[in-house]
C-alpha cells in the first residue's frame, strides 16, 4: 500500500475531486497555501494499493495543468535595494508536486 500527497493549484481542485470520485479513488482534502507565491493550493492525501499507484499518478497529471501568471516579487528579493523598480515577474504555476511513500500499516476505525 501507498500513500500518495499530491499537492495542486485551487483551480485544479474541484476538477481533480471529481476525477478522483469518477475512478473511485478515495482522498483526503486539506486546504494549504504555497510559502513563494502566498497563493491557496490544496494537498490531497490518498492511500492506495501499489497496483492502483500509477492510476492516481495518470489523474492527476491529466487534470493538473501548468499555467503562466504574474506576480510581484516580495520586498525582500529585490538585490538592488531600492523598492520603486519592482515590476510584476511572469511565473509558471500550477500542475502538480507528488510524493509516494510506502505505508507500514494502515487501518480503518
Amino acid at each position: 500500500m501507498k500513500l500518495v500527497t499530491a499537492i495542486v493549484q485551487d483551480k485544479d481542485t474541484t476538477k481533480l475531486s471529481n476525477a478522483f470520485v469518477k475512478a473511485d479513488i478515495r482522498a483526503t482534502r486539506l486546504t494549504t497555501s504555497g510559502g513563494f507565491l502566498r497563493s491557496g493550493n490544496t494537498t490531497f492525501l490518498i492511500a492506495i494499493e501499489d497496483e492502483r499507484v500509477q492510476t492516481v499518478l495518470d489523474t492527476i497529471q491529466t487534470v493538473s495543468k501548468k499555467r503562466k501568471q504574474y506576480m510581484v516579487p516580495p520586498v525582500g528579493l529585490d538585490a538592488g535595494g531600492e523598492h520603486g523598480g519592482i515590476y510584476p515577474v511572469e511565473v509558471e504555476v500550477g500542475g502538480a508536486t507528488v510524493y509516494t511513500q510506502s505505508i507500514e500499516s494502515f487501518h480503518q476505525f
